[in-house]
């Protein structure tokens, strides 16, 4: 697969949304990716392929809800283990929490205090980066599982946002905007 190729059809399928969520917010519509398998399947080789030049993870760690669209296929790839991240009160059992900033409000993400164990090394995904937050909180829960985060991936990158100077993990990003 050329990767050159490959960033020119992601970039051709993300949809620019003017005033959304709210004015003054020019929104990269993702969704356009999924309706193409072929793209899809390219876009999870090709994030294996640079997530395994920074490490072998033993987890997948997939944030709700863009994160369960692209990490389960690369876990499946990898022949290791999806674990979710979710909003607060979407899981049983006994969880660990965290509160962050993101670009338009406060959240909360849990995660199942039983679904890591001390020691592995984790990768988390997420469909984009922007400021950062999102993903600053999924490591933290991954600290408080004692698990060691070895990457933060997305298919795209805000750079204008910055997000990547507030995270102290190695960023893998294919388009960067």
């Amino acid at each position: 697969m050329e990767t050159a190729r490959l960033l020119e059809r992601l970039k051709e399928a993300v949809k620019d949304a003017p005033d959304f969520p709210r004015p003054g917010i020019l929104f990269k519509d993702i969704m356009p990716v999924f309706q193409d398998p072929k793209l899809v399947s390219d876009t999870c080789v090709a994030l294996v392929e640079e997530v395994e030049k920074v490490g072998k993870p033993d987890v997948i760690i997939g944030i709700e809800a863009r994160g369960f669209l692209i990490g389960p296929i690369m876990a499946q790839k990898m022949g290791i283990p999806f674990v979710a991240i979710r909003k607060k009160g979407k899981l049983p059992r006994e969880c660990f929490s965290v509160k962050y900033e993101k670009e338009y409000g406060v959240d909360e993400f849990d995660m199942q205090k039983d679904a890591l164990t001390a020691g592995q090394k984790v990768v988390v995904v997420d469909d984009l980066l922007a400021t950062g937050g999102t993903l600053e909180a999924a490591a933290k829960l991954c600290d408080m599982a004692k698990a060691s985060v070895i990457a933060h991936c997305v298919m795209f990158e805000l750079d204008f946002l910055k997000g990547r100077d507030r995270l102290t993990h190695p960023v893998v990003s294919l388009v960067r905007y």
